[in-house]
């Protein structure tokens, strides 16, 4: 009874943490915006998905910007982003 008790314990303490998903953030240059795709390509390579209501208005290609993203799915999606000097 004890080691199922421990079991049960142990599970409902680790399990949460495991749904978590994955944030963090980069600072870039972008190298490409596609409005259609609602995605912003920078130059690390990688693609950043951002919301539909996102203002792509004074981004452009060359600017360098700090992304703050969340790891959903495997994709990177946009929290924030913020136009860097």
């Amino acid at each position: 009874m004890h080691i199922v008790f421990a079991f049960i314990l142990a599970l409902t303490i680790f399990l949460p943490v495991a749904s978590f998903a994955q944030s963090a953030d980069v600072e870039a240059k972008i190298s490409k915006i596609d409005t259609d795709k609602l995605t912003i390509m920078l130059d690390d390579g990688k693609s950043y998905q951002v919301p539909e209501e996102f203002n792509f208005e004074g981004l452009k290609a060359g600017q360098k910007v700090i992304v703050f993203y969340t790891v959903v799915d495997g994709r990177r999606v946009v929290d924030d982003l913020q136009i860097s000097e």
